[in-house]
């Protein structure tokens, strides 16, 4: 993965919008978070492999970026992304790193299934 270049970013979205496209959308603390201070909570949330028609895609901000895309029925946003990348199958994958390197936020898209 690289820095997240907005223009980049900006651009691939406009290649998932107005079809049916695959999104993952995934955030954690869980994996690192320290489970036995009862201080710390862990918070997940995970979707994979959900059908969305996108009528708007924006990323915006200065690192972290926030992206929003609005779907049929509402939006999804996900906030704290520091990293892109656009693979060899034109999947749009983007993640969020903390100051250690480890994974806090992904958004990915796709034309097939993950």
């Amino acid at each position: 993965m690289q820095k997240l270049e907005l223009s980049a970013v900006q651009d691939a979205l406009q290649n998932f919008i107005d079809q049916t496209v695959y999104l993952h959308l995934e955030t954690t603390n869980g994996a690192y978070a320290n489970h036995f201070n009862e201080k710390v909570m862990t918070v997940n949330a995970f979707i994979r492999n959900t059908k969305v028609n996108i009528s708007r895609a924006t990323v915006t901000g200065k690192s972290p970026y926030r992206v929003g895309l609005k779907l049929d029925e509402g939006w999804v946003v996900a906030e704290g992304l520091t990293d892109f990348e656009i693979d060899d199958e034109n999947r749009l994958l983007l993640a969020g790193h903390n100051e250690e390197g480890k994974l806090a936020i992904a958004l990915q898209l796709s034309h097939t299934p993950f």
